[in-house]
């Protein structure tokens, strides 16, 4: 079993940044995928970034790879998603997710992760 336990969320106003964090306990795979997924009310849960245990980054589109950073710390088993230049669109809930193996030359979609953090809000006003 993994936990995972997002924090940084809130609210900011466009333009603004937010700096996202997961910290990861428990079973660790020794190939693995993490994420940073977003749900904005209404809408489907998108893949917005991973990295995977190889230091392999992918971005969903370029808007997100011009503003976002996701990184990690092995050190400390914490995922962390900077988050500059917010826009309102950008306002979801943020999930932090685990999945096993290498996370490909794109964003996995939902089905690749099997463990989901609860979420943190983000809300950037115009």
């Amino acid at each position: 079993q993994v936990q995972l336990v997002e924090s940084g969320g809130g609210s900011v106003q466009a333009g603004g940044s937010l700096r996202l964090s997961c910290v990861a306990s428990g079973d660790t795979y020794r190939s693995y995928c993490m994420g940073w997924f977003r749900q904005a009310p209404g809408k489907e849960r998108e893949g917005v970034a991973t990295i995977d245990s190889d230091g392999l980054v992918n971005y969903a589109d370029s808007s997100v790879k011009s503003r976002f950073t996701i990184s990690k710390d092995n050190a400390k088993n914490t995922l962390f998603l900077q988050m500059n230049s917010l826009k309102p669109e950008d306002t979801a809930m943020y999930y932090c997710a685990e999945g096993g193996g290498s996370c490909g030359w794109r964003v996995p979609g939902r089905n690749f992760f099997g463990y989901w953090g609860q979420g943190t809000q983000v809300t950037v006003s115009s």
